[in-house]
Parts: C-alpha cells; sequence; structure tokens
C-alpha cells in the first residue's frame, strides 16, 4: 500500500531537495525532504519478515532494496532532478550476510538463501551472549556492562557455531542493514562510524579490539583485518565512494553520481531530526541550554532514548558512551526498551474484545487507538484518565529488558485482572500498558539522570509519538515536557539531514539540524498528578522486585 503526501512550495526560487529513506522493522519509507526540513513527498511500502521458529526473525535484503527503490521512485516522481542534491539512508541494525561476489547467503538451517537478514529483534543467540558477557571484556563497558542479544557479535557467533559451512565459511560480508544501502547505492563498503561503534564494539578511540574477538571465538576476523565487518569507517553524514553508482541511480530514479551520505541506525535518525530543533518562544527549560539538556524518545515497534553529553558518562545498563555516534563530537547513551508498540498490539489484538473494538471503530471510522483514548474519556467520571488504573499495574517486559536492567530473562507482568473481559477492561489495559511503557522510561531517565546526565526536556518522534494518550502519559509521569516535530516524519528528517551534509550544503550536522529540525507541539506535565504517578512508579518497582523473587523460590525447586 502506498501513502503519498505531496504539498509544492509557492517560491519561485529554485529549491534544494534532499531524499531520505528509512529502512523499519515492518515497512520501508522515503521521503523528499526540502533544506527548511519540509516533508514535500512521503511514500510507504511495506516488507517482509519470516519467524520459523520462536524468538528467529529473518527478512530479505533484496525484498527490502526493492522496496527502497519503488518508494525512492515514488517520491521524486516529477521533481526537476537537478534539484535533489542529496540521499541519506538509515535502518534498524538488524545485519545482512552475503557471499564474496555480494550474493545473499541464507541466515537459517533451512537454506534459504533469500533470508540473508537476521532481525534486530532477534533473539537467537541467547547462549552466546551469556558467554560474550561472562569474559567481561574491556569493549562491554561501552555497552553499559552488558551486551545485548540484540547486537552483531552474538549473532555472529551464532553464524559460526550454527552455520559453519553453509554460511560462515562462505561469507565474503557481514554488513549492519544501514552499511548495507550505502554499500548497494555506491559501491563502496565502507562502514558508518554510528553502526560499528553501537553494534558491533568498535571503539572511536581504538577501532577494532583484536583480544575481544579472540577471546569470543571469532579471531577469523582478525585474521583477515577486519574485510569482512568493516576496516574503513566514516562519520555519518559523510560523503559515501563516488555517489550513487549508474546502476543505483536507475534503480532509484536518481541521477548518477549524487551524493551518498554515511548512514545512520533508524533511532539515531530519529533522534537527528529532533534533538537539535530551535526552540526559542517555547518557554522549555531546555531553551537557552545545551543540548545535552535533551533527551530523543525514538518510539515505534520498540523505543530508544538518545541522550548526549560532552563528556563520556558510564551508565549501568544503557548501552554507551558512543563518541560521535549520533551528533559529531559528543558522546551518545542510548536507553531503550524491546518492545513498545508491539507490545501495546499485542495486548490490544490479544483481548477477547478485540473484535467488539475492531467493529466499534471502523463505524465510527477512526482507529482501534482513537476510539480507545476516547473511551477511555467516556469511562473516566470526573477523575483524570490516568487514575482509571489505580488497582490494575503491568511490567512490560514481554520481550525481556533492555535498559536499565539488562536482563533479557524478564517476563511481562499485568496485576489486577478481574473476570471482566468487556470492551472497559480492554481499554483500562491498554491505558496500563501505556503507563507502563511511561515509567520504563522514567526508569531509564532516572538512571541516566544517577550516573551524571542532566535532563530536562524530552523530544518525541515515530509512530507512537502520533499517539496522545501515550505522550500525555510520558509527560505526566516523567514529570518533563515533551517536545514534538513540526514533522511527524522526524526519522525521514533525520535521514534527509545526513543527505544534506554529505551534498556540502550545510557546513555540519548541528547547522542541517537547527535548520531542518522544527517544534511543532509541546505538550507539558500535569503536575497536579504528581504524587499519583509517584505511587504508580513505587509499585512499578515492586512488580520486579516480587518477578525475582518468584524465579529464586521456583529456581530452588
Amino acid at each position: 500500500m502506498w501513502v503519498v503526501l505531496k504539498m509544492h512550495s509557492k517560491k519561485q526560487t529554485p529549491e534544494k531537495y534532499y531524499v531520505g529513506i528509512d529502512v523499519g522493522s515492518a515497512s520501508v519509507r522515503a521521503a523528499l525532504v526540502d533544506g527548511f526540513g519540509t516533508v514535500m513527498a512521503h511514500a510507504e511500502q511495506p516488507i517482509q519478515i519470516w519467524e520459523p521458529q520462536p524468538d528467529h526473525y529473518e527478512q530479505s535484503s533484496a525484498d527490502i532494496w526493492a522496496a527502497c527503490c519503488s518508494v525512492t521512485k515514488k517520491v521524486v516522481s516529477g521533481v526537476d532532478a537537478s534539484r535533489i542534491r542529496g540521499v541519506g539512508f538509515d535502518a534498524t541494525c538488524s545485519l545482512v550476510v552475503v557471499d564474496k561476489q555480494f550474493q545473499p547467503l541464507a541466515v537459517n538451517c533451512e537454506g534459504q538463501n533469500y533470508r540473508n537478514v537476521i532481525m534486530w529483534m532477534d533473539h537467537r543467540a541467547v547462549s552466546q551472549v551469556e558467554r560474550i558477557n561472562a569474559t567481561q571484556h574491556r569493549v562491554l563497558s561501552y555497552v553499559g556492562g552488558v551486551m545485548s542479544v540484540e547486537m552483531q557479535p552474538p549473532k555472529l557467533l551464532w553464524i559460526k557455531e550454527n552455520l559453519q559451512e553453509s554460511c560462515w565459511e562462505k561469507a565474503g560480508h557481514f554488513f549492519d542493514l544501514p552499511d548495507f544501502l550505502s554499500w548497494k547505492a555506491t559501491g563502496a563498503t565502507a562502514r558508518s562510524l554510528c553502526t560499528v561503534v553501537c553494534k558491533w564494539s568498535y571503539t572511536s578511540d581504538k577501532g577494532w579490539d583484536d583480544s575481544f574477538w579472540k577471546m569470543i571465538g571469532l579471531e577469523d576476523l582478525v585474521e583477515d583485518k577486519y574485510e569482512k565487518i568493516g576496516n574503513h569507517v566514516l562519520s555519518p553524514g559523510e560523503s559515501v565512494g563516488k555517489g550513487l553508482t549508474p546502476e543505483a541511480a536507475k534503480d532509484l530514479g536518481l541521477p548518477e553520481g549524487i551524493a551518498v551520505a554515511a548512514s545512520l541506525i533508524d533511532a539515531h535518525a530519529g533522534g537527528l531530526g529532533v534533538i537539535g530543533a530551535d526552540v526559542k518562544g517555547h518557554n522549555l527549560p531546555c531553551e537557552n541550554q545545551p543540548i545535552t539538556s535533551r533527551v530523543a524518545m525514538i518510539c515505534g515497534t520498540s523505543s530508544c532514548h538518545m541522550g548526549v553529553s560532552e563528556t563520556p558518562v558510564f551508565v549501568p545498563g544503557v548501552w554507551g558512551p558512543y563518541f560521535s555516534a549520533m551528533v559529531p563530537g559528543l558522546w551518545l547513551n542510548e536507553g531503550g526498551q524491546s518492545a513498545t508498540g508491539k507490545l501495546i498490539d499485542h495486548v490490544v489484538r490479544g483481548h477477547v474484545a478485540f473484535p467488539e473494538l475492531q467493529a466499534k471503530a471502523a463505524a465510527s471510522a477512526h482507529s482501534i487507538y482513537t476510539y480507545l483514548n476516547s473511551h477511555l474519556d467516556l469511562i473516566k467520571k470526573s477523575s483524570p484518565v490516568g487514575f482509571l488504573t489505580v488497582d490494575l499495574h503491568v511490567w512490560p517486559d514481554f520481550h525481556g529488558n533492555r535498559s536499565p536492567l539488562t536482563d533479557l530473562t524478564l517476563k511481562g507482568m499485568v496485576v489486577g485482572l478481574t473476570l471482566s473481559q468487556g470492551l472497559d477492561e480492554l481499554a483500562l489495559i491498554y491505558l496500563a500498558t501505556i503507563q507502563a511503557i511511561a515509567l520504563g522510561t522514567r526508569h531509564i531517565l532516572e538512571t541516566m539522570q544517577a550516573a551524571g546526565h542532566h535532563i530536562n526536556t524530552l523530544f518525541l518522534c515515530g509512530g507512537l509519538s502520533k499517539n496522545p494518550l501515550f505522550v500525555q502519559m510520558h509527560a505526566d509521569i516523567t514529570g518533563k515536557p515533551v517536545v514534538l516535530s513540526k514533522e511527524v516524519e522526524s526519522v525521514l528528517v533525520g535521514a534527509a539531514i545526513l543527505g544534506a551534509c554529505a551534498s556540502g550544503d550545510f557546513a555540519s550536522i548541528q547547522e542541517a539540524m537547527a535548520k531542518m529540525g522544527k517544534v511543532g507541539r509541546v505538550v507539558q506535565p500535569n503536575h497536579e498528578h504528581k504524587r499519583f504517578y509517584d505511587k504508580k512508579y513505587e509499585v512499578f518497582l515492586k512488580l520486579v522486585e516480587h518477578q525475582r523473587e518468584y524465579r529464586s523460590i521456583m529456581n530452588s525447586f
């Protein structure tokens, strides 16, 4: 399905345009963006996901590239090609495997070569990551002390141990998906500093650490001087190779040779699109404060919490510090929740009253979430909506805890269920789930602040930021104002900022961020509700204590 929006500028002077291409978990999107950060055209196309067994999620790089080409052709249709100055890619931090001729290699036991991508949310490498973490190698201090199963070293080790002959020995290159896209566009195998630092254990001061790869059993990557995982690293926004190759230009419907930027992970592109916006006149605590007072929260299938600092801050259970991984010259810490949008969908669609919700939402011509928000307003009576969950509490780690507890084994919890199964109960569990996600964000922010960050404003983007209940709960529960971007598609704006920098039209990423990032709406916290949410937070922290206590009891069985 296509979703295309076009708005033509009334200015008579020739505009410069940039293309941002974003590969999310379930779809590929592209946007044509002008030099002021306005999205002139937007298109989207779904991509396939295979789940051959529990916790195994796979995709196809050919399917993804074909979708990139389709959506890009759509957004540049009818535009004077000479005005398009640069292209930027972002994508999920999924692992792409190709052979020595750059042909796809199967990452599965079935030998299906077209399924050559292990998705970011794939948790097949649990045993491998446990062994990596047991080494306590110094590089782990740059990922909050514990490497995640969603990072690339455990996935590489899984491939070596499970697919040695069919994949490991035949592999020519292991790409992070954002780097695969820039290679596909330019023919250059350079990697982005963002991907290798955040997901591969590369450090900006020492590069690859031979002792780490040898210690975890992947010494063969060292022996070929890191040819397979990248020995040429560029900063995000730097121009890659000689620009678009003739073949890629034809595929994408763009001029040959235009600048292609070193890419970003999708969450980092969202951060780039919002965190540097000019906030003058919005009465925000971050006005006239350094950018280090802000956290960008990118909320979609999962959520990421991006905070920057001038000096490295080591936060237990939070990834980083990564130097120049998002904003050049600043250290990045990245908190995260592995399932947020996916969790809300899971809870709502799995409820017995979902068919009733679906029918009523369709009859009212609203989305299911708009309808649920309205239904909550109907049943709240004289109390604030949030207070409806005084007896209903959720622990949201249905897919493990990424930050700040870094415990993959944690499970979801719901306390306060009754025998009722109607639409009211569905609305309440939906509300309690959103609150639990916001309480998890508060947990992450408090951990970052305790380690040395000074955060006073949240900048939200991504699909969940379109849900006013989700936004208000984050403001109320964290006690911090939430800034929403003028452009809803902030991740695409972030990708376009990369293309703008690669083109040379801006002197720096910071200059492009300030020019192309725009504040849309500010949501203030309701401080009168503070005591209620402080109590909810107390209960929230008790839930995980109890879960660990229960587990300890059962482990003694």
